[in-house]
């Protein structure tokens, strides 16, 4: 708790005659009230409404009805207090039904029966309305019921207001106490610290929500087990274990820019849920640290990446005189290397995006160079040929070039040398494939011409052993006279 909250509290939570307090001191309210919302940046009439239902609920601790719906009006400038018990009139059936309901509820509490739920229209509503069904449809308008706290009968209206009509707000002005206890007090307290709590979280709610699907510049705070803390100024963001590049170490007190994924208002504040592996990362630093990109002059038209260690990114630019590639490389790479630096020295390569998908499928392999394309447009898939030296350059470490490819381009790329391309042979289905019809009479010569190459081969086979056979036995012979 601040020291501006604590001096509105105790402005407003004395247990000394609190009216007569903030009438003697409008100043030190009005003061407080602009310091809490300097440092906490809420609203003046947030501030002011939470002090009057802090005002209410220590008005009906102390003084008031359960059956008043009682609403404060507090003026900070001079001061001024004024509480009212605001009703809707009702026909009186309703009144007389809700009265005889309770009356036959009280008889079967005191019997020891089981009590069934109260009706629908004895809920907190003033004049009824429409209820929603069941899918969001929107279903035939409830009959006005009676609640005491909301509602007055039009008989008890008309000696408030002679000329009281049904469904008419009638605001009754009561009177203020002169002191106020110390129960009522610290409820005013609660209340303030409660609605203050929950007017920041909704200011913190909207400043992030509006950054939603951004890049932003925060602190690592703390490690809890495999979950990062992030210090975000006015709030602390979350990066999951899957948001995390698994080689990055994130030390307490780095800066590191973020993506916002996600933001949400739960019960316990803004859940802000940031990523260090999204590819939009990558894509929006480009759009920052790019003038040519910021301004639309240069496109990016794909992008792919594996979170740490390499990323492809596709641009084009609208006016021919730009070249993407150098306006996102700058001069001697300096654009390139501050984007690296905020990646953690991750690899970029920038290419250049081109409406042939020939064309773009050699880009996407870069730094490989490309000797030939086939491209299979019924199983969108495509047959690359490179030289042998740029087939592992082609593939990259564990596929990952070859992969990042297919994810940008959105084909299938088999990578082959060559020689291998040129056969068709790919270790999957050729680029195309030629059927040969033969006629019987070829056949029949082609296989007249096997069995004469047998029969040659046969012959052939035969005299090489008997001239191995003579020669073995020369050579015993020489052997035998030595």
């Amino acid at each position: 708790m601040s020291r501006r909250e604590t001096n509105l509290f105790f402005c407003l939570g004395s247990s000394r005659m609190l009216y007569c307090f903030i009438e003697n001191m409008p100043s030190a309210i009005v003061q407080a009230i602009k310091q809490i919302c300097e440092e906490k940046n809420i609203s003046y009439e947030a501030v002011l409404a939470t002090i009057e239902a802090a005002l209410a609920a220590a008005y009906r601790k102390d003084f008031g009805d359960k059956n008043q719906n009682i609403k404060i009006e507090f003026d900070a400038e001079s001061g001024a207090t004024r509480a009212f018990d605001i009703k809707v009139a009702v026909e009186d059936e309703l009144a007389e039904a809700y009265a005889k309901e309770m009356e036959e509820r009280q008889k079967m509490r005191e019997a020891g029966i089981e009590l069934p739920p109260p009706a629908a229209g004895n809920q907190p509503s003033a004049t009824g309305g429409e209820r929603k069904a069941e899918g969001g449809e929107q279903a035939e308008p409830e009959e006005p019921r009676y609640h005491p706290k909301l509602n007055i009968s039009l008989s008890e209206a008309k000696k408030i207001k002679p000329d009281a009509t049904v469904g008419e707000t009638l605001i009754q002005e009561l009177p203020i106490p002169a002191a106020f206890g110390r129960m009522a007090a610290q409820t005013a307290k609660q209340v303030i610290m409660q609605k203050l709590r929950e007017a920041e979280r909704e200011v913190v709610f909207s400043d992030f929500k509006s950054k939603e699907h951004q890049v932003i510049t925060a602190v690592v705070q703390r490690r809890e087990g495999r979950v990062i803390l992030i210090d975000l100024g006015k709030a602390t963001g979350v990066m999951l274990p899957e948001d995390q590049i698994e080689m990055e170490r994130y030390n307490p007190g780095a800066r590191i820019k973020v993506y916002v994924k996600s933001v949400a208002l739960t019960t316990k504040g803004p859940e802000i849920l940031l990523s260090r592996v999204s590819p939009e990362i990558v894509k929006k630093l480009f759009e920052s640290e790019i003038p040519e990109i910021g301004n639309g002059v240069v496109e990016i038209k794909g992008l792919a990446r594996e979170a740490g260690a390499r990323s492809k990114i596709a641009v084009a630019s609208t006016d021919e005189s730009v070249d993407p590639i150098g306006s996102c490389i700058g001069q001697r790479g300096a654009r390139i290397q501050t984007i690296i630096s905020e990646l953690g020295g991750e690899k970029i390569d920038v290419i250049s995006w081109s409406e042939d998908a020939a064309q773009f499928i050699g880009n996407a392999l870069s730094p490989a160079k490309v000797k030939n394309v086939k491209l299979d447009e019924g199983g969108h898939a495509a047959l690359v040929a490179v030289a042998p030296d740029q087939l592992s350059l082609a593939i990259g470490r564990s596929g990952q070039n070859v992969r990042l490819a297919t994810e940008l381009t959105g084909w299938k790329i088999n990578v082959m040398e060559e020689t291998a391309a040129d056969a068709g042979q790919a270790g999957g289905k050729p680029a195309e494939t030629v059927e040969t019809v033969e006629s019987p009479e070829a056949a029949e010569a082609e296989k007249s011409e096997e069995a004469s190459t047998e029969e040659k081969t046969e012959d052939a086979d035969k005299s090489s052993e008997t001239e191995e056979i003579a020669e073995i036995e020369e050579k015993e012979a020489v052997g035998e006279e030595k």
